[in-house]
């Protein structure tokens, strides 16, 4: 009896769409992770890696102790080194990406404020904001009749 309730609020709660929702949030949020990954590692860290006259970050580190190699030449005792450069690399990939993700949703909030303007008509306006927009105007016109009475 449990079981069926849990499976009926859990039907519920996918059939509202939150699920949904988040489902294709994920798979788009991991499409345009794809995006932004090709973007700064092919289109703009080459030109920034030209600025810095070719220093590959990955291999700056501050070496805190040297590895210890026997006769043989196999490692002993690793090397034990903080990466600096993999950590400055992965600074600039999140100012390069939080940017581009800040760019995308600068327009795209421009195109939906400029869909929610029922005054605009080159652009569809959703029906909900139609309609919300239609009430305010008739209660705005019975509230100027109501005054003149």
């Amino acid at each position: 009896m449990k079981n069926m309730k849990l499976f009926n609020e859990f039907k519920e709660f996918a059939v509202k769409g939150n699920m949904m929702d988040m489902a294709i949030g994920i798979i788009i949020g991991a499409s345009f992770n794809k995006v932004i990954d090709v973007l700064v590692k092919k289109v703009l860290m080459p030109p920034l890696s030209l600025m810095t006259d070719g220093v590959n970050l990955q291999s700056k580190r501050i070496v805190l102790r040297e590895a210890v190699l026997n006769a043989d030449g196999a490692i002993v005792t690793s090397e034990a080194a903080i990466g600096y450069g993999a950590l400055s690399e992965a600074f600039i990939d999140f100012l390069i990406i939080g940017f581009t993700v800040f760019i995308i949703v600068k327009f795209m909030n421009r195109l939906k404020n400029k869909a929610q303007d029922t005054k605009d008509v080159t652009v569809a306006t959703p029906k909900d904001i139609e309609l919300l927009s239609n009430l305010k105007e008739l209660m705005e016109e019975q509230n100027t009749l109501l005054k003149n009475k």
